[in-house]
C-alpha cells in the first residue's frame, strides 16, 4: 500500500526529532510533571513518534488508513507522556508502549466492523493474535484441521473453543451493506429484499391501527343502544379471551340458557343495526 502526501511528510518529521537521552528525558518529564511545561511534554511526545509509527505499521493488516492509526496512536503517547513518572527510573518508550498499542487497539476494535465486538481483555488478545497464531499453526503443519487449529488457540490464548471460532468466522467475513445488489438487471434484488419478517409492511400495519381505532370507537358508540343485562352478556361472552357460558349467565341472572342465548341474539341485532349506519357495506363483519 503506497503511502500519501501526508504520510510521507509525517515520517520525514518523526525522523528529524532528535532522540532524547536518558537525562535529557528525566529532566524534561519532571518539568511536565512539576511545572505542566507543555513545552517539555510535547518533545517527549515528538522524539518518540518513531514509536508510534513503527506500531501503527503492524496493524496495517487490519485494512484501516496508516495516517488513523499514528493519530489514534499519538492520542495513546500523549496519554502516556500525561502519566509518567519519572522517578520509577524507567525509560519513557517502554512505559508509552503499552498505551500506544491500547489506543491503536481500541481505535481498530471500534472501526473495523460495524458489529462491535467484544471489549474483554480476552476477546482483545482473540482478536488481534487469532490470525497470526492460525498461520503459525498451520505453516508448523499443513496436515491440522480447523478443528484442531481452534483447539490449539484456545489452549495458548485460555479462551473457550466456542470464542475461538466464532471470532475466526468474523474475522473471516466482511460486513455487507443491505443495499449490496444479490442480482442485476430490471428485476434489481438487495439483500434487504431477502429478509423475511412475519409481520406486515408498515403502510398495512399503520392502515390497521386507524382502521382498528376507529371500529374500536364504533363499537363503543353502538354498545350504548344496548341495555345492561344485553350489555353484560355481549361483554362476557363476544369481548372477553375466556368467553362465559350460557350456563354460568343464566345462573348470574337467574334465567335459562336458551333465554340467554335468545337475548345475546337480540343484542347482536342492535349491534349490527347501530354498525351499519357507519359502514353499510361492511354486513358480514358483524355476526
Amino acid at each position: 500500500m503506497k503511502s500519501t502526501a501526508a504520510e510521507k511528510q509525517l515520517f520525514r518529521a518523526a525522523q528529524r526529532a532528535p532522540y532524547l537521552g536518558r537525562d535529557e528525558e528525566r529532566d524534561l518529564a519532571l518539568r511536565w510533571k512539576h511545572a505542566h511545561d507543555n513545552n517539555a511534554r510535547n518533545r517527549i511526545a515528538d522524539a518518540h513518534m518513531r514509536l508510534v509509527i513503527a506500531m501503527a505499521s503492524k496493524f496495517r493488516g487490519f485494512g484501516l488508513p496508516l495516517s488513523d492509526l499514528i493519530q489514534e496512536g499519538y492520542i495513546g503517547l500523549l496519554e502516556a507522556a500525561a502519566r509518567f513518572e519519572p522517578e520509577r527510573e524507567v525509560r519513557f518508550s517502554t512505559y508509552a508502549g503499552w498505551w500506544i498499542r491500547a489506543s491503536m487497539q481500541d481505535y481498530i476494535l471500534r472501526n473495523w466492523s460495524i458489529v462491535r465486538g467484544g471489549t474483554s481483555s480476552t476477546q482483545k488478545a482473540l482478536f488481534f493474535n487469532l490470525r497470526r497464531l492460525r498461520a503459525k499453526l498451520a505453516q508448523g503443519d499443513s496436515r491440522l484441521t480447523d478443528q484442531a487449529i481452534h483447539q490449539e488457540i484456545a489452549a495458548a490464548l485460555g479462551v473457550s473453543l466456542a470464542d475461538v471460532q466464532a471470532m475466526d468466522a468474523r474475522l473471516s467475513a466482511n460486513d455487507a451493506s443491505l443495499q449490496a445488489p444479490v442480482s442485476e438487471g430490471e428485476s434489481r434484488t438487495e439483500r434487504l429484499d431477502m429478509l423475511v419478517s412475519d409481520d406486515l409492511p408498515p403502510d398495512e400495519q399503520a392502515t390497521m391501527m386507524i382502521d382498528g381505532q376507529r371500529w374500536s370507537d364504533w363499537l363503543k358508540e353502538a354498545m350504548r343502544q344496548l341495555n345492561e343485562r344485553e350489555s353484560r352478556i355481549i361483554n362476557a361472552r363476544r369481548l372477553t379471551e375466556d368467553g362465559a357460558t350460557l350456563e354460568e349467565l343464566g345462573v348470574e341472572f337467574g334465567i335459562s340458557k336458551e333465554r340467554v342465548r335468545q337475548i345475546e341474539n337480540r343484542a347482536m341485532e342492535k349491534l349490527k343495526a347501530a354498525l351499519l349506519t357507519k359502514v353499510p357495506d361492511q354486513d358480514e363483519l358483524v355476526s
